[in-house]
């Protein structure tokens, strides 16, 4: 399952500058990730973006944990 979620992950150099973007749409994984940091919930996100669907929400926040479990950290 986990996989397959994040195959709605996509990297291209010729979208969003490269950036992880959702289906490879001009939608970020950092954009979601800042809509749910500001208190939006799943509910409202797919309701202002209905081209977003549930999956995506499921597979940033997945892409996130796996960006987040390294071996070491680095303090911004």
């Amino acid at each position: 399952m986990k996989s397959k979620l994040l195959d709605r992950i996509t990297i291209d150099p010729k979208v969003n500058g490269g950036k992880p973007s959702i289906r490879n749409m001009r939608f970020s994984v950092t954009q979601l990730l800042e809509l749910l940091a500001s208190g939006m919930t799943v509910e409202e996100i797919l309701k202002d973006y209905p081209y977003i669907e549930k999956e995506d929400i499921h597979a940033c926040l997945n892409f996130a944990a796996g960006m987040a479990n390294t071996k070491s950290v680095v303090p911004l």
